[in-house]
């Protein structure tokens, strides 16, 4: 399956590519292509019309959306700001609508404190159902992620790759299902 993989920020020093990279090896060694969507690559302006208004949109909204379009599911990875989500993460997913329909979302959060960012994850849980793409009831939150993460994408000690199983097993089912279910009978109206 194709899944994209979506970071949340485009601070400096972020931990999001640790965590990107953890989920890109986990998923590839279950046999997935994986396509990493990073907002701080794109530069994107805040959300002035969304990619289906634009008439001629540039090329790095096609490049999101042929991602988007092409994905079976998404990991999003998901930094805490103030107990939210960062707002490029949601300018992000702002500009594009139908391209997440009826598809899985797995969310992994973190942080630097001991919550993993759960606070955060729950308010994308209510972002990713107003767009229509189903986020599993697993998350996966990753406490003092600067630690616990290496930045080639490896826990410290192996951990969060034991932990993550039933988060992945969960995410594939949702994804084989929601994948199934559309190739049979299409997106309901």
């Amino acid at each position: 399956m194709n899944i994209a993989v979506i970071l949340s920020t485009v601070r400096e020093n972020r931990d999001g590519n640790r965590i990107a990279l953890f989920a890109k090896h986990m998923l590839q060694e279950r046999g997935h292509k994986v396509t990493i969507i990073d907002p701080a690559e794109y530069h994107l302006p805040m959300l002035g019309k969304m990619f289906v208004e634009m008439d001629m949109p540039e090329a790095k909204f096609v490049e999101i959306h042929d991602s988007l379009e092409q994905a079976d599911g998404f990991i999003m990875i998901t930094a805490e700001y103030n107990h939210s989500v960062p707002p490029a993460l949601k300018n992000l997913l702002d500009h594009f609508r139908q391209e997440y329909f009826h598809k899985p979302t797995g969310i992994i959060s973190y942080s630097a404190g001991p919550f993993g960012g759960i606070r955060a994850a729950e308010h994308l849980r209510q972002i990713c159902a107003e767009l229509r793409t189903i986020a599993i009831p697993k998350s996966l939150p990753i406490s003092q992620s600067h630690q616990t993460i290496r930045e080639d994408g490896t826990s410290v000690n192996g951990d969060y790759e034991r932990r993550s199983k039933s988060f992945f097993d969960e995410f594939e089912w949702y994804a084989e299902a929601l994948k199934n279910q559309r190739a049979a009978k299409g997106l309901p109206g």
